[in-house]
């Protein structure tokens, strides 16, 4: 995924399923600038983690 189709799914009305290593997340934020994501685990809403919108994959 790139940081403005990511970005795009963060302002969506509507949930879209997006996985990391496989696991269903919720994108909090996008940093266009340097590629990162805001993410967490949808099982896991307090265990936030930072990574490359490139390892992200829509379903």
């Amino acid at each position: 995924m790139n940081a403005q189709r990511a970005e795009e799914i963060v302002f969506s009305p509507n949930m879209i399923n997006v996985t990391y290593n496989g696991e269903n997340i919720y994108i909090e934020h996008v940093d266009k600038g340097n590629g990162k994501a805001t993410i967490h685990s949808l099982d896991e809403p307090d265990n936030k983690q930072s990574v490359s919108v490139s390892s992200l994959m829509e379903q």
